[in-house]
């Protein structure tokens, strides 16, 4: 066997064992997990040499003649104390690690994490920074009409920002249903349950990109839910902080409430439909019922201006349709409700019905300011 082979071979046995990750805490996870990995094989070779001496030493042929006996007082105790301390001693190391996990204390950055079906909310409590980050696969290679790239349903628009060498204490929840938000070269597999925040923390040693996935089964597009954490150095993660201040983030909203034409808010608004609608209510507009209504020729989505922003708001509560109002800001709401109220023969209803087709932000940001009134 060669140099080469040797290589190969090693690299195909990483593929199968867990990572051994890029923080202080996968690697204690994977040490232990390899001591009780190694006491495993120990155990085996021994009941298994045993078997087989036995099946070789005390064959049929060589004249052997099985003992009648049911019980061993001396064997009882040692098949039971054996197993005891075996276990003893895994469970000292495992319960270290544990307190390992949860040991959130000296934190220097604080990240709130919300699963959304199906999407994540990020928020820097110090920082005043908040996003979303969705899916960015597009939905060409989705629907296997374009080639698909290495990280299929592993990209996202946001990725998660988090300095190295830096302890990043993790608030976990979730807005509708539970999640878990989990990246297996970090280390950390945290549950997201509405109404309850989990913490657990990273520690990054090495820059790069680290890749994850919604780990909890929620929903019909639970696979839809990736997790991209970018590691940086101190100074770059200081210059995005810079970049993404609230100060911009205002500057940015106020361009955002600018009217804009009919042609660029459709072209806008099928990007974002693409990216945070199709999953539910499909490319055509059909949806998937009764879970997800039809879009096309919708009773709500064929109303007035003011009526079919307020649903994209508020949601239904209880059912999948989320309150949008907190996730978009007004200029994205406007440009997906024109397209929807553009799209699948709506418009010829809605201007049958003497109403607007067109959404511009500034019609959201009212009937957002209405709500917030009543």
């Amino acid at each position: 066997m060669t140099v080469f082979d040797m290589l190969n071979m090693h690299n195909m046995l990483n593929m199968l064992n867990m990572p051994y990750g890029a923080s202080p805490i996968s690697r204690e996870i994977y040490n232990l997990h390899m001591a009780a990995f190694y006491v495993c094989c120990g155990i085996g070779v021994i009941v298994f040499g045993v078997l087989v001496y036995s099946l070789i030493k005390f064959r049929k042929s060589k004249g052997a003649v099985s003992a009648h006996f049911h019980e061993h007082l001396g064997i009882e105790i040692l098949w039971t104390t054996i197993p005891f301390f075996i276990l003893i001693a895994l469970a000292i190391p495992a319960t270290i690690v544990l307190q390992h996990i949860h040991n959130t204390d000296d934190a220097a950055l604080t990240v709130k994490i919300t699963g959304y079906q199906w999407k994540w909310k990020y928020e820097y409590l110090d920082q005043g920074i908040s996003f979303f980050s969705n899916l960015s696969t597009t939905q060409e290679q989705i629907n296997n009409k374009a080639p698909k790239d290495e990280w299929f349903l592993l990209e996202v628009d946001n990725p998660v920002i988090i300095p190295l060498n830096t302890k990043v204490r993790l608030l976990v929840t979730a807005d509708d249903v539970i999640h878990a938000w989990w990246v297996p070269a970090l280390g950390v597999k945290q549950d997201a349950i509405p109404g309850y925040i989990n913490e657990n923390w990273v520690y990054i040693t090495k820059p790069g990109t680290y890749r994850g996935q919604c780990g909890e089964l929620c929903g019909i597009n639970h696979g839809f839910m990736p997790i991209v954490v970018k590691a940086v150095s101190q100074e770059e993660f200081n210059q995005w902080v810079k970049d993404h201040r609230p100060a911009a983030i205002r500057a940015l909203e106020a361009i955002n409430l600018k009217p804009q034409t009919e042609q660029q808010l459709l072209a806008a608004g099928k990007a974002g439909y693409e990216k945070s609608c199709v999953m539910c209510h499909q490319p055509d507009g059909e949806g998937l019922p009764p879970s997800f209504p039809a879009l096309k020729k919708s009773r709500v989505v064929t109303g007035s201006v003011d009526a079919t922003v307020a649903f994209v708001l508020t949601g239904v509560p209880g059912t999948a349709m989320q309150a949008f109002g907190n996730q978009m800001d007004d200029k994205t709401l406007a440009e997906i409700i024109t397209y929807i109220r553009h799209e699948w023969g709506n418009d010829e209803i809605i201007q049958r019905r003497k109403y607007s087709v067109v959404v511009q932000p500034m019609d959201v940001k009212k009937v957002r300011a209405q709500q917030q009134v009543s």
